[in-house]
């Protein structure tokens, strides 16, 4: 068997039966700053433009194979 990946968002442990106001507590209490820093990595982006014409192009292939499928 595979083994088990790590968890990318870490569990929550609050006491059974807790109200709203302590979950958020608990949250709070736990959320650290490395928590914090995985959100906030400026990653590669792809433009809008290079997502733009391959939704274009797969657009067209799609229409072009539904087509063929109606000439037969």
């Amino acid at each position: 068997m595979p083994k088990k990946k790590k968890d990318d968002i870490p569990r929550l442990y609050v006491r059974k039966g807790a109200k709203l106001k302590e979950i958020y507590a608990a949250a709070r209490a736990q959320f650290t700053a490395a928590d914090l820093q995985k959100y906030t990595e400026i990653e590669p982006m792809v433009s809008a433009d290079d997502v733009l014409s391959e939704l274009e192009t797969i657009h067209r292939e799609v229409l072009a194979n539904k087509r063929k499928k109606k000439k037969k």
